[in-house]
């Protein structure tokens, strides 16, 4: 019997998150990728396995799928997640080829991320109102996102056990469940104690051992984080489209223009390859030029 897209996706599933221990999220959106794929061969009106989609059905889902999504970057991303599940198929031996690594990815070109200056962050910070009961968490979590350079899902998920303040450090779980070691500045531990002391006035805490709670004494959530920043962005005046990734780009960015080596940079960010920690030196114009100066035999 023919292997069906429900039993594919859920080997699928459980492989990508026992063997490869990825994030729930990453998890979701290569399965979500290959929903995709799925709902365009049933609308087509095949009634074929995800064994027997072939080249052309992958090149006749990317045009029916280009036409949902103009963005390329988007269309290159659902590509990848497609490539991952027709290789996890020949891994299991479903499959005796992939029908995916012959189709090109959209050219995408290089796209720099939005950066705040030190003085848009200062604004951003000046504008939290203290008098409020969640102002001194707030002001705890855009030192710890600026401070750290962490992504909204670490932060979220920082526990208090995860601070060591004689060491200054703090243990970050990342992507895949993995853990490394990130400094963390005297101002940023300043305030997380600070707002310590204000956690300690909530009625109830279900979740004692998370740093940063809502009202009703939980872990915030992703999208409260985005809520956060958003509203105080508008508050200080700053018209830039951001998010809390943006304080992340920043941290790399003001490190990189500071003269930070890029390998202890990408240790900090917790990048598996340092290609994705370059793009910080095309934002520094200045680091290339220096670098350039160091180290050409002609300079």
């Amino acid at each position: 019997m023919s292997l069906t897209w429900q039993q594919s996706l859920r080997n699928f599933e459980t492989y990508l998150r026992l063997e490869k221990s990825l994030s729930e999220n990453s998890v979701e959106a290569y399965i979500n990728d290959v929903k995709k794929l799925e709902r365009f061969i049933e609308e087509s009106g095949k009634k074929i396995s995800p064994v027997s989609v072939g080249y052309s059905d992958l090149k006749d889902f990317l045009g029916w799928y280009g036409e949902e999504s103009s963005n390329p970057r988007t269309q290159s991303r659902v590509l990848s997640g497609i490539r991952a599940f027709y290789k996890f198929l020949l891994i299991e031996g479903e499959t005796d080829d992939n029908p995916a690594s012959l189709i090109e990815s959209p050219k995408t070109g290089l796209k720099l991320p939005q950066v705040l200056s030190v003085a848009e962050i200062d604004r951003i910070i000046d504008a939290i109102d203290l008098s409020k009961p969640e102002g001194h968490r707030n002001k705890a979590i855009i030192e710890t996102l600026y401070g750290c350079g962490l992504r909204v899902s670490e932060l979220v998920n920082l526990h208090l056990t995860d601070i060591h303040y004689g060491e200054g450090f703090v243990i970050v779980t990342g992507k895949g469940n993995k853990q490394r070691l990130v400094p963390i500045s005297g101002k940023a531990l300043k305030e997380i104690e600070i707002y310590r002391a204000d956690r300690n006035h909530l009625s109830v805490i279900h979740d004692e051992n998370i740093i940063f709670l809502n009202r009703r004494g939980r872990k915030l959530t992703r999208a409260m984080i985005f809520t956060i920043i958003k509203n105080l962005a508008a508050r200080a005046g700053i018209r830039k489209k951001i998010s809390p990734h943006t304080f992340r780009h920043s941290f790399a960015t003001h490190m990189v223009e500071a003269g930070a080596d890029l390998r202890a940079v990408q240790e900090m960010l917790g990048h598996e390859s340092i290609l994705t920690t370059e793009i910080y030196t095309h934002i520094d114009r200045s680091f290339l030029r220096d670098t350039l100066i160091m180290f050409h035999p002609r300079s």
